[in-house]
């Protein structure tokens, strides 16, 4: 069973913050950061076994060669890093691999281990073949990271005492344990923490088809009873995310239940959606907040991100993380060595007039 040394709340708090200013009031919805409520719901709905794991498939098939191969020869998995947009599973993804292993995970993130005192009591209550599961791991502090080094290659740890002509360093021998990192930014990985990583995976946005599969799964766990179209209209508006698929399922059961008959029906998540602000595209109030000043502030772009914040009075991390992600997958936004521009597909589907005739020919 985890054992979570430090739950992430007070890092998901203040990004629902920042996230609600934004909106002006009204919740972001659809965001990738996880709630607390999500992260209680999710225990029940998060897959135990990799034959249970929706959608990425080529991620799942190499998965299975190297635990199986691992199993055989009787040792750990090789250190693991997982990457990509939030809620796409990668902590799920950790907790199959300790299931299919047999082995206790113990998880933290990369915030909450803020000395190397820290993680020397964590890796030193690892007992042989453990994992360790470390979320935003690109957060670790340079000196965490330095200090975990050792302890990735040769399963060993050196700790200093005292200062000056009294220091000694005392050395701690270490289980063999697979240490799983998740990040959502690869690209602020340094390269020797990079490099101690034997297994690289990257988690791509999820299809219409698969969150599908995603939402129905749920619903049966859930015991909500869904129409087949009313999963698809859910999946499509999921921005390719389950975790945001499964949100989105909880809503429009809630409307389902107390503005019609309970039966999640096509219309019903037409209404619930609507109501929520959430349109066809899966555009909330805040994406469009950002269209909206790209269009009416900078003619369309290109602009520099810090320049869009400040226009809307927000934090440049809290666009880069959670709205620009989905406005590039969807064709929306796109980035030039100028900064920012939006493209045709986005004037169109706000129903802007292009102000330069030039812009899209």
């Amino acid at each position: 069973m985890a054992k979570n040394i430090k739950s992430k709340r007070d890092a998901d708090k203040a990004g629902l913050e920042a996230l609600s200013a934004l909106a002006q009031g009204r919740e972001k919805l659809i965001t990738t950061q996880e709630t607390d409520e999500d992260q209680i719901l999710n225990i029940s709905l998060r897959p135990s076994k990799l034959d249970e794991f929706i959608g990425q498939k080529d991620v799942v098939e190499n998965l299975k060669v190297s635990l199986e191969a691992a199993k055989k020869r009787g040792e750990p998995m090789e250190h693991t890093l997982l990457s990509g947009p939030p809620g796409l599973g990668k902590t799920s993804l950790a907790h199959i691999i300790s299931h299919e292993m047999a082995t206790k995970i113990t998880a933290t993130s990369g915030p909450a281990i803020e000395r190397a005192g820290d993680l020397i009591g964590i890796l030193t209550n690892l007992s042989d073949g453990d994992i360790l599961f470390i979320d935003e791991i690109h957060r670790l502090s340079k000196t965490v990271e330095e200090f975990i080094y050792p302890a990735m290659e040769n399963y060993e740890i050196d700790f200093i005492i005292d200062k000056g002509p009294y220091a000694k360093t005392i050395k701690f021998n270490l289980k063999r344990f697979t240490l799983i990192g998740a990040t959502t930014r690869a690209g602020l990985l340094t390269a020797p923490l990079r490099s101690r990583f034997g297994i690289f995976y990257h988690l791509d946005f999820y299809e219409v088809a698969d969150l599908v599969k995603v939402i129905t799964r749920s619903a049966k766990i859930l015991n909500i009873p869904i129409d087949p179209g009313a999963a698809e209209e859910i999946a499509r508006r999921s921005r390719g995310s389950p975790r945001v698929a499964n949100r989105l399922l909880r809503r429009v059961r809630d409307w389902a239940e107390v503005k019609r008959d309970g039966k999640i029906t096509v219309a019903a998540t037409e209404e619930a959606l609507k109501s929520h602000g959430i349109d066809k595209m899966g555009l909330d109030a805040v994406d469009r907040k950002v269209i909206n000043v790209m269009n009416e502030s900078f003619g369309g772009g290109p602009a520099g991100i810090e320049s869009i914040a400040a226009t809307l009075n927000e934090e440049p991390d809290t666009i880069v993380d959670i709205v620009e992600p989905f406005l590039l997958k969807i064709g929306f936004l796109k980035r030039t060595p100028r900064g920012r521009e939006l493209t045709k597909a986005a004037y169109e589907h706000m129903g802007f007039k292009a102000r330069d005739k030039q812009l899209f020919e």
